[in-house]
């Protein structure tokens, strides 16, 4: 697809709309539109992908749901759209350039906040949706489960439930469930010990004066509106607020650990973040659903309903709703008595994941690695190597550029591909050229630009670079390269290879952070052979490889990262796989040095 030159010179970005039978925005396409007209930017260029290409009468309707602000927005097809976006999942964004891509709901709000930051930096309210740290919904779907049900259970759920509103009405979504049961948890901030010594001055202000007070008005509804004005105030001064008094003596002697609890006033706590902007398109119309259809099971969503109501005081929301066709309202909850409703538990509840591996009572392991590696060993299972496919040649290192030579670039390529995927599409082209296409995955935007840059200055043309998680890149390939990815980056590159039916060459890093998440338990293929608490006690040990360990310590940590690999072998194995565990040479270019070499079969051997 060709654009203008003025289009060039903003990002593209790509909106899905259905269009099947009544033309429809998707939910990711209301989030992304509502947080655009929020922030008021004007750095995208914004496409709509219509899901039909046959159907055109849609265009002037489809058109009438555009925020005010992007009039000038354009309907395409999925054969117009660039090759990185075709790629991936939609919502996706495309810089200036044209080589890096952004995909995932989570990935393209998180740009749109930061292009607008530095278009006006003075946009303190924008910056503030990162939340502490800047780190709000940067966590990948495929590990974090708070993430996992903002961006896909919830809008999946309300997306479900109004293809047939009547029927599902009487059922509370498990995804919906499990958010309020959230709100209902208490809040931790950074430095919320101020706030809560207010709250507990005001409850007991409150006790002082209660002859004073109205029978309807309890302490829950005072030190609601201490947490409430904090959060408020946190917009616009990013304090507490101003009218805020010291507390005294008696107040500051309290120990925090008797402290009153604060509570939610917004999805992540006290602060208005990039998730209330997620969850609110979605929570709108599933309110708006229920009140019409099902008024009386609202009785069962009474910390959502606050909610929902917290959000529209929030400056600047009504009018970013109303610009892109939400029109917020107070929901009525019906006098009568509630019925009862099915509220099944959500699968992916947000308990951590270390808590979801039941202790097994009859594990028996001493501290370190050893008890394990001795059993596994009794049942003749031990670290093997398979020989390097070591070329008779060499390359001339002296006459490449310096920013390839591993000598110089080893250190930096660890940093750019690390947790990353390098997707090649394999071809034996008459120009000599081995990859025609090479697609650089990486959800560190930071890790892309460098990569970007480097690649710039080597001239390099077949290199398209997409920020996402792997769940979104939904394109062909031959052959997946990761180096170094940390924890179970290496079993997600894995499991996209196998699903791809592509080979692999896998080097794994950071043992110690494997656990069990969302979509991967371990031990993957030897669970009948030892339990979780000893595979993650392998995992620990595999990290001690470091040269300054003692020699001895270094080889077991070795035998341990190969037993871990093995594990993983086996598991690709499963899916007809040929996999070998080998190691770099020379073994001294990383502590982390195995790698994980695969093949379909049947299949040529990729060369």
């Amino acid at each position: 697809m060709k654009h203008s030159v003025a289009e060039q010179q903003r990002s593209c970005l790509y909106l899905e709309v259905c269009s099947h039978e009544e033309p429809h925005l998707p939910m990711h396409t209301s989030i992304v539109l509502f947080l655009l007209s929020y922030c008021e930017t004007k750095s995208f260029k914004v496409f709509l992908v219509r899901s039909d290409s046959r159907n055109k009468s849609c265009s002037e309707s489809l058109k009438a749901q555009f925020p005010g602000s992007l009039s000038g927005s354009e309907l395409l097809t999925p054969e117009h759209l660039p090759r990185l976006v075709r790629s991936c999942r939609l919502p996706a964004s495309v810089d200036e350039s044209g080589r890096l891509c952004r995909a995932g709901l989570a990935v393209v709000l998180r740009n749109i906040i930061t292009r607008t930051i530095e278009a006006d930096p003075c946009r303190n309210d924008v910056q503030a949706l990162l939340g502490f740290k800047k780190t709000c919904l940067k966590a990948c779907a495929e590990v974090s489960k708070w993430t996992r049900l903002c961006e896909l259970g919830i809008p999946s759920a309300v997306e479900e439930h109004l293809l047939n509103p009547t029927n599902q009405a009487q059922q509370l979504p498990p995804a919906i469930l499990t958010l309020e049961q959230r709100l209902a948890e208490p809040v931790k901030v950074h430095n919320d010990d101020k706030i809560r010594r207010q709250k507990l001055q005001e409850q007991r202000r409150m006790e002082e004066n209660s002859q004073e007070k109205p029978p309807e008005l309890d302490s829950s509804q005072v030190s609601e509106g201490l947490e409430l004005r904090a959060a408020l105030a946190k917009l616009a001064v990013d304090s507490v607020p101003a009218g805020a008094t010291r507390e005294n003596s008696e107040i500051r002697k309290v120990k925090t650990t008797d402290l009153p609890e604060l509570e939610h006033v917004f999805a992540e706590g006290l602060y208005f973040t990039l998730t209330d902007v997620v969850l609110l398109p979605c929570i709108h119309h599933y309110l708006c659903s229920i009140q019409a259809h099902a008024a009386d099971t609202l009785h069962h969503l009474p910390r959502l309903l606050r909610w929902y109501s917290r959000v529209q005081e929030v400056p600047g929301v009504l009018r970013g709703a109303k610009d892109c066709g939400l029109l917020l309202s107070q929901v009525q909850v019906p006098s009568s008595s509630p019925p009862r409703v099915s509220q099944q538990k959500h699968p992916d509840d947000l308990q951590p994941a270390e808590e979801n591996q039941e202790a097994t009572p009859d594990c028996h392991f001493v501290g370190g690695p050893r008890p394990t590696m001795t059993k596994l060993k009794e049942n003749g299972i031990e670290a093997v190597f398979s020989p390097h496919p070591r070329p008779a040649w060499t390359l001339p290192w002296e006459s490449l550029p310096a920013a390839i030579n591993p000598t110089e670039a080893l250190a930096t390529l660890c940093k750019i591909c690390g947790g990353s995927v390098l997707s090649g599409c394999a071809a034996n082209a008459g120009t000599g050229n081995l990859v025609k296409v090479i697609i650089l995955i990486e959800n560190k935007e930071e890790s892309l630009v460098r990569a970007q840059r480097r690649s710039t200055e080597l001239g390099l043309k077949n290199i398209g670079f997409l920020q996402a998680n792997l769940d979104y890149f939904t394109a062909s390939f031959q052959i997946g390269v990761a180096l170094h990815a940390c924890g179970i980056a290496t079993d997600m590159v894995l499991e996209h290879c196998i699903q791809a039916g592509a080979a692999f060459v896998i080097s794994p890093c950071c043992y110690g952070f494997i656990q069990n998440a969302v979509k991967f338990t371990f031990p993957k293929r030897s669970v009948h052979l030892f339990v979780p608490q000893e595979h993650m006690i392998l995992c620990r040990f595999a990290d001690q490889t470091a040269v300054q360990l003692p020699a001895e310590r270094r080889l077991i940590g070795k035998h341990c990262m190969g037993l871990v690999d093995l594990d993983r072998a086996w598991a690709a194995e499963t899916h007809g796989y040929s996999v070998q565990v080998m190691t770099m040479e020379p073994e001294s270019c990383s502590p982390k040095n195995n790698m994980l070499v695969g093949r379909g079969i049947p299949g040529p051997y990729p060369h």
